[in-house]
C-alpha cells in the first residue's frame, strides 16, 4: 500500500532558529496518527507544511501522489483542517458562515446545506443555527470549526487540539467520531497535549522533539520499549531532560513559607 501522506527529509527554519531538522514520515490510509510533542518540538510547524501554510521548506511533501509545492490547491482540496484557534467571521450565522466554506470546496449548494443542518444538530447547535457567533462561547466555536474541516468529507483530516474548549459530552462524541472516520477509510493526523485521548484514539504515535522524531509506533509497541507505562510517562520519560516533579518542588519554593 502506497502511503496517503509522505514526508522526506523535511527541514524548516525561522532565522537561525531549526525547528524542523529532517522529519521523514509515511502514513498510510485509515491510520489515526496520534503527533506528539513538547512545546516547541515542531509539531505545529508540520502541520502548517501539510496544510499548505508555510511553502518555504526543504524535503519532499507529497499528499496522495501529489507534489505539495507543485500543486498546493489540489492538496488542499483533499485535506480537512480543524485548528486549535482560529478567527470565524463573527459576523455571520453557523449556517452562513458554512455555507461560504461549502462554496469554496465547490460543493452542490444543496448537499452543503444538507450538511450543514445535520452536522450543527448533531453537535446541538441546531437552535444558533441563525445565531451571529459573535455571542458564541468557545466550544460552540469550537464545534462550527470541526464541521467547516469535515463539511467537504475530505480523504484526510488533520485536528490540531480539536477538543479545546469543548464540554464532556461533545469530546466523546468526536472521540467517537475519529474512531469511525478512520473506520470508513479517512486518514486522521491528530496533535494534542491530552496524551490520554492520544493513547485511546491512535493506532500509531508519532513522538517529535527538538525537531527529530525519537518515538514511532502503536501504544503497545512504544509500552514494550519503555516499560508497562502510561503515554503520559512515556512522553515525560523521553522528553524531560529534568525530573518534573522536581520542577513541580520549585514551583512550591517559590511561595516561601
Amino acid at each position: 500500500m502506497d502511503p496517503i501522506i509522505s514526508l522526506k527529509n523535511v527541514y524548516k527554519s525561522y532565522g537561525a532558529k531549526q525547528v524542523l531538522k529532517g522529519i521523514n514520515l509515511d502514513i498510510y490510509p485509515g491510520q489515526v496518527i496520534g503527533y506528539i510533542g513538547p512545546n516547541g518540538a515542531g509539531k505545529s510547524t508540520t502541520v502548517k507544511i501539510l496544510c499548505g501554510l508555510i511553502s518555504d521548506y526543504e524535503g519532499e511533501v507529497s499528499i496522495e501522489g501529489i507534489n505539495l509545492k507543485q500543486d498546493p490547491i489540489a492538496v488542499k482540496a483533499k485535506i480537512g483542517y480543524v485548528p486549535e484557534l482560529a478567527e470565524l467571521y463573527d459576523v455571520l450565522t453557523p449556517v452562513e458562515f458554512l455555507g461560504f466554506m461549502g462554496e469554496l470546496y465547490n460543493m452542490p449548494k444543496e448537499l452543503a446545506t444538507d450538511r450543514i443542518t445535520k452536522m450543527l444538530a448533531a453537535f446541538g447547535l441546531e437552535a444558533n443555527m441563525h445565531q451571529r457567533m459573535d455571542t458564541f462561547s468557545k466550544g460552540m466555536r469550537q464545534k462550527v470549526l470541526i464541521s467547516s474541516g469535515l463539511l467537504h468529507n475530505p480523504d484526510i483530516i488533520i485536528l490540531d487540539e480539536p477538543l479545546s474548549g469543548l464540554d464532556a459530552n461533545s469530546v466523546i462524541i468526536v472521540k467517537d467520531l475519529i474512531s469511525k472516520l478512520a473506520k470508513d477509510g479517512k486518514t486522521i493526523f491528530y496533535c494534542s497535549h491530552m496524551m490520554d485521548v492520544v493513547e485511546k484514539v491512535s493506532d500509531r504515535i508519532v513522538l517529535i522533539n527538538e525537531g527529530t522524531v525519537i518515538a514511532d509506533g502503536s501504544f503497545e509497541e512504544l509500552q514494550q520499549q519503555q516499560g508497562n507505562q502510561s503515554l503520559e510517562k512515556i512522553f515525560a520519560h523521553m522528553t524531560s531532560k529534568d525530573s518534573l516533579s522536581d520542577a513541580a518542588d520549585q514551583l512550591m519554593n517559590a511561595f516561601g513559607n
